[in-house]
C-alpha cells in the first residue's frame, strides 16, 4: 500500500444517498468526514460494509439537518452522540466528535466537541484514527495511522496501558486486529497487554465471545491465538483454551484450506473446546443455542458414516463441521453444495401395504430409511420396493408372533 493524501475511490462510494448526507452534513465546509474501518479497508484495498461518519455537530443538530433533507434519523445512540441516518436504503452511523470524561474499563462518559484531534486521541489504535473528507476525500491522520497501516503495526494511541484502562475490551481487540492487519505485535501494545489481562475479568461474558469468534476468522488467527496462550491472554478468562486448544484449531484451519471451505467462527471455537467442558464454557460466553447445538454436535457425533448419510442425518453444516475437525477434507470437501434428499416414501405408502397405523408405522419407516440411506438414497422406484420388503417382513413378524 502507498502512502496517499486522499482516499482511492471505492464502491461504497457510490452507495446511494451519500451525496444527499454528504450535503445535509455540510461537509463543504469540512463539518463531516469518514473515519473508522471504512478509511482504513479502503487503503487496503478491501470491502468495506459498514460506513461510521465523525461530525462536529451536535446531536440535536445532526437530527435537526437530517429530517430537513429527508433523510430518517434514528437516534440508536443519542446520549452518546450516535445517529444512523438511513438515505434511499444506506445505512450510516453518524457520530458527533467527542472527548472522554472518566472512563472505569467497561463504559465511558463523553462530552462533545469539535476537536478533529480530540476525538482522535480517545480512539483505540492509530489504524482507527484516520478520517477523510465526505467531499475531497483528503486524508486527516493525527497519529501516524497511515504508515503504521503501511507497516502492518497495530499501536495504540499514545499510551497503551491508559488505553486498556478506558476500556479493558481493547486487549482482545490489539490481538484481533493484530491477526486480521499486523505482520508482528507491536512491543510496547503487546506488553501492556500482558501486564493487563487479569483485566477482561470485568468484560461481561459476551463482549468477550463477539470478540473472540471475529478473531478466529481473521487472516493470522491460529498464530496469533498461539501468541496469546504462550502469554497468558486468556487464563483469567478462558483457561480451557490452552496449547493443545490452539494446535486442534492449526489442525481444522489446514482442513479446511485442503477442503477449500471458507473459515467459520462457531466451527473454529469447537476445535478450541473439549467434549468434556464446551457445554461450561458455550454457557459461560453465553452463545446462542443454536451455536451451543452445534458445537455439541460437532464435537459429540462419531463420523464413520459415509459423509452424504452423515449430511443428512446431522444436516449438512453439522456434518461438514465433524469431518473437519475430524481431519477428513476430502469428505467435508464432497458435501459442498450438496442438497440433503427427501425420503419418497410417507407412513401412508405402508398403511397401504398393510401395517396398522401407529408403532408399526413409525418402526418401518425408520427401517425404510436406514436402507434407503445405507444405498445412498436411490430413487422412488427403488425406494418403494425397499418399503415392500420392510413391510413383508414386518408382517411375518407380526403372524408369528
Amino acid at each position: 500500500m502507498a502512502l496517499t493524501d486522499t482516499l482511492p475511490a471505492a464502491d461504497w462510494m457510490q452507495r446511494p444517498g451519500l451525496d444527499r448526507l454528504t450535503d445535509a452534513l455540510g461537509a463543504e465546509a469540512g463539518a463531516a468526514r469518514y473515519v473508522g474501518g471504512a478509511v482504513r479497508d479502503t487503503l487496503l484495498g478491501l470491502p468495506v460494509s459498514d460506513i461510521d461518519v465523525a461530525t462536529i455537530h451536535p446531536p440535536q443538530e445532526v437530527v435537526r439537518r437530517l429530517e430537513a433533507a429527508g433523510i430518517k434519523a434514528v437516534p440508536t445512540g443519542i446520549a452518546h452522540g450516535t445517529i444512523t441516518a438511513v438515505a434511499d436504503g444506506t445505512v450510516v452511523e453518524v457520530t458527533t466528535l467527542r472527548r472522554d470524561v472518566t472512563t472505569d474499563g467497561r463504559h465511558a462518559e463523553v462530552a462533545f466537541t469539535d476537536d478533529w484531534q480530540a476525538d482522535a486521541a480517545r480512539r483505540d489504535f492509530t489504524m482507527n484514527a484516520l478520517y477523510a473528507d465526505m467531499r475531497t476525500h483528503a486524508l486527516h491522520d493525527y497519529f501516524g495511522g497511515i504508515a503504521d497501516l503501511r507497516g502492518g503495526r497495530v499501536r495504540f494511541i499514545g499510551d497503551p496501558l491508559r488505553r486498556i484502562a478506558e476500556d479493558h475490551l481493547r486487549i482482545l481487540r490489539f490481538f484481533r486486529f493484530l491477526a486480521r492487519f499486523g505482520d508482528a505485535p507491536d512491543a510496547q501494545g503487546l506488553a501492556a497487554c500482558i501486564d493487563r489481562a487479569n483485566d477482561l475479568m470485568a468484560l461481561s461474558r459476551e463482549r468477550i465471545a463477539d470478540e473472540l469468534l471475529k478473531l478466529l476468522v481473521a487472516r493470522d488467527a491460529v498464530a496469533v491465538m498461539r501468541l496469546m496462550v504462550q502469554h497468558g491472554i486468556w487464563k483469567p478468562v478462558l483457561p480451557e483454551i490452552d496449547v493443545a486448544a490452539v494446535e486442534r484449531l492449526a489442525a481444522l484451519a489446514s482442513s479446511e484450506v485442503a477442503a477449500g471451505i471458507a473459515p467459520d467462527p462457531t466451527r473454529r471455537l469447537a476445535a478450541l473446546l473439549e467434549p468434556g467442558t464446551a457445554e461450561a464454557v458455550t454457557a459461560r460466553l453465553k452463545l446462542s443455542n443454536a451455536q451451543r447445538k452445534r458445537i455439541a454436535t460437532a464435537l459429540g457425533q462419531g463420523h464413520a458414516q459415509h459423509p452424504q448419510a452423515l449430511g443428512y442425518r446431522l444436516g449438512v453444516e453439522s456434518a461438514i463441521d465433524g469431518l473437519l475437525l475430524a481431519g477428513d477434507a476430502v469428505a467435508a470437501a464432497s458435501l459442498t453444495g450438496w442438497t440433503r434428499p427427501t425420503l419418497p416414501l410417507s407412513g401412508g405408502a405402508l398403511v397401504e401395504r398393510g401395517l396398522a397405523r401407529g408403532p408399526d408405522v413409525a418402526r418401518a419407516l425408520r427401517a425404510v430409511e436406514d436402507r434407503w440411506i445405507a444405498e445412498g438414497f436411490p430413487d422412488a422406484e427403488r425406494t418403494h420396493a425397499i418399503a415392500d420388503d420392510v413391510v413383508a417382513q414386518a408382517l411375518r413378524a407380526t403372524s408369528i408372533a
